[in-house]
């Protein structure tokens, strides 16, 4: 599984997730030079997130798609952009939450914490339900994050009742989203790895 971190990409749509990556790289730079320490921080925080596809063998589709949520993201909060237009937060918690849900649910699943909804009776249901359900988590975990940063670092961080149902609302629709097109942004891969079929004995 490791080994896919450092294999050559082989057709356009790895080539493209790769290319989203090296940008990722040079938006480090660029933000420290432009914004400071912090800010580069974060975007290498970002950066080292956006290879978790690639290191899971995940389809071409959904490495991009999470590449893309993610860096937009994260140079939204160092520009800003959520202070500036309000109404953006919202498409950016649709999108990166069920994005980041749908991952933390393969990452389960190949851990073994999680079943495979595959191999149970209702799978689109399952994978349904799981995700929104671990995008609703994440959603409340972000939230008091933002809580926790406006509390203790910098009060212009904005939080609010009306604010946070919302986010974790919109989360919880994207998630679910996620769930219901999960199948079809992984493609051919599978979310639980391959296992070995059992030698015969002879």
């Amino acid at each position: 599984m490791i080994r896919t971190l450092f294999q050559a990409p082989s057709t356009p749509g790895e080539v493209a997730a790769d290319g989203i990556r090296v940008l990722g790289a040079i938006s480090i730079i660029v933000a420290a030079v432009g914004w400071g320490p912090a800010a580069a921080l974060s975007l290498a925080f970002a950066v080292i997130a956006m290879f978790s596809p690639r290191v899971l063998g995940l389809a071409p589709a959904f490495d991009i798609l999470f590449g893309v949520a993610t860096l937009a993201a994260t140079w939204s909060s160092v520009t800003d952009l959520y202070l500036t237009a309000r109404w953006w937060d919202i498409p950016m918690h649709f999108l990166t939450n069920g994005i980041w849900a749908a991952l933390a649910y393969v990452v389960l699943v190949r851990l073994g914490v999680l079943a495979d909804a595959a191999t149970l009776p209702r799978p689109l249901l399952s994978t349904a339900v799981t995700v929104t359900a671990l995008g609703l988590s994440i959603a409340v975990f972000w939230e008091v994050f933002e809580w926790f940063g406006h509390t203790f670092i910098d009060s212009e961080i904005f939080v609010g009742y009306r604010d946070s149902i919302g986010d974790m609302v919109v989360g919880g629709f994207g998630s679910l989203l996620a769930g219901l097109g999960l199948r079809l942004l992984l493609g051919r891969v599978e979310v639980a790895e391959p296992q070995a079929s059992p030698e015969v004995a002879g």
